[in-house]
C-alpha cells in the first residue's frame, strides 16, 4: 500500500499517510507529523495555493484506530492576521477541552494575511486561493481519509472571525454554526484602515479584492455585512470588546483596533436584527484585541457550536459542497 512522504522534527514522532489522500484537483497530503497528544500536522501540496500549506488536526477519541467510513463532526478554528495554524494550540487550552474529544478540530494555515479569500490579482485570478484550499481541497481530503463528516461548524478570531462569517455566508448550508471573536465583519466600512493589513509582508493590498471604490462589488461579495441575509439558517455567535481596559489588561490601556472592530460588530449585529436573523451576541464592554478574551469567548460559544453540530438546530436544509 502506498504511503506519503514523512517530515519529522527532532522531538516529534512521525507517521506516514497510508494511503495518500487526494482532492479532486490533485491536492494531496505529502506528510503527516504527530506533534502532541491527539495533535497531527498535515502538509498539503495545493494547486489552489501553488505551494504547500500546513493544517493542524486535534483528533477525537478513537480516531487513530478509526474504521473506513467512521466520521466525526468537524469544528474549523481559524487564526488571525500575522499568525499561523499553530496559534490555537499555542495560545489556548483547546487541546484539553473535554467537550471536544468527540469532534475533529481543524486548524488550517491561511497565510499571515491571506484573508480567507481567493485573491483577485487584478482580474488575473490564480494563487493564492485560500477559500478553494480550505473549503474544497482540504475538506475533500479530510472527508476522504481523515474521518471528517458532513456536520461542520466554524469559528475564528480577528481575520479568522472575518473568515468564519464570510465562509459561512458565501457557502450557505456548509456550516451549521459560525462564531466570530473580535472579527472583521464589515471591512468595506473601514476600507482605508484594512488595506495596509492586506499588504502585510510586502503583498500588494489591491491584489486581494481590488480598489474599494472601483471594485466595490468584489469587496461586498466578501463582506459579512452585505452577505448577512445568507446567514439566516446558520447558528451565529458574535463577540467583541470595546477597546478599553478589561479584566485581562493593565489599567488605563486602550486599543484602537478593538474599538474600530467593535463598531463594525455592532453594525453587523444591527443588520442581522433588521433582517430578522437570530444571533447570540456577547458585546462584553471593556476588553482589548488579545488572546485572553478570545479564549474566554471560545468557551462561551462552545455550547452553541456543539449543539449545532450534534442536533442540527438552525441548519439550512441540505448541506452544500458534497
Amino acid at each position: 500500500m502506498a504511503t506519503a512522504a514523512v517530515v519529522a522534527g527532532p522531538s516529534s514522532a512521525a507517521v506516514a499517510a497510508d494511503p495518500p489522500n487526494q482532492a479532486s484537483d490533485g491536492a494531496r497530503v505529502v506528510a503527516e507529523q504527530v506533534v502532541g497528544a491527539r495533535q497531527v500536522d498535515l502538509t498539503i501540496q495545493s494547486p489552489a495555493l501553488g505551494t504547500t500549506a500546513k493544517v493542524r488536526l486535534l483528533t477525537p477519541d478513537g480516531w487513530s484506530h478509526r474504521r473506513l467510513g467512521r466520521h466525526w463532526p468537524v469544528l474549523y478554528l481559524l487564526h488571525g492576521c500575522c499568525d499561523s495554524y499553530v496559534s490555537w494550540t499555542r495560545s489556548t487550552d483547546v487541546a484539553s477541552i473535554p467537550e471536544l474529544r468527540d469532534v475533529l478540530v481543524v486548524m488550517p494555515e491561511a497565510g499571515a494575511a491571506g484573508w480567507y479569500s481567493d485573491w483577485w490579482n487584478h482580474g488575473a485570478g490564480g494563487a493564492p486561493q485560500w477559500e478553494k484550499f480550505h473549503l474544497t481541497e482540504l475538506r475533500q481530503i479530510l472527508e476522504r481519509g481523515y474521518g471528517a463528516g458532513p456536520k461542520r461548524a466554524i469559528a475564528g478570531l480577528s481575520m479568522g472571525g472575518f473568515g468564519a462569517m464570510s465562509y459561512a455566508a458565501r457557502n450557505p448550508g456548509m456550516f451549521r454554526a459560525a462564531a466570530s471573536y473580535s472579527g472583521v465583519v464589515h471591512p468595506l466600512a473601514d476600507a482605508s484602515y484594512w488595506l495596509p493589513f492586506f499588504g502585510f509582508s510586502g503583498l500588494d493590498p489591491y491584489a486581494l479584492w481590488g480598489d474599494p471604490v472601483g471594485e466595490q462589488d468584489i469587496w461586498a461579495d466578501h463582506d459579512p455585512y452585505y452577505l448577512a441575509k445568507r446567514l439566516r439558517h446558520t447558528a451565529l455567535f458574535i463577540a467583541c470588546g470595546d477597546g478599553t481596559a478589561g479584566p485581562f489588561d493593565k489599567p488605563g490601556r486602550t486599543d484602537s483596533l478593538e474599538a474600530l472592530i467593535y463598531r463594525e460588530n455592532v453594525t453587523f449585529a444591527d443588520r442581522l436584527a433588521e433582517l430578522g436573523i437570530n444571533a447570540t451576541t456577547d458585546f462584553y464592554g471593556a476588553g482589548t484585541h488579545s488572546w485572553p478574551y478570545w479564549l474566554r469567548e471560545l468557551h462561551r460559544s462552545l455550547p452553541m457550536l456543539l449543539d449545532a453540530l450534534h442536533t442540527g438546530r438552525g441548519v439550512a436544509a441540505g448541506i452544500a459542497g458534497a
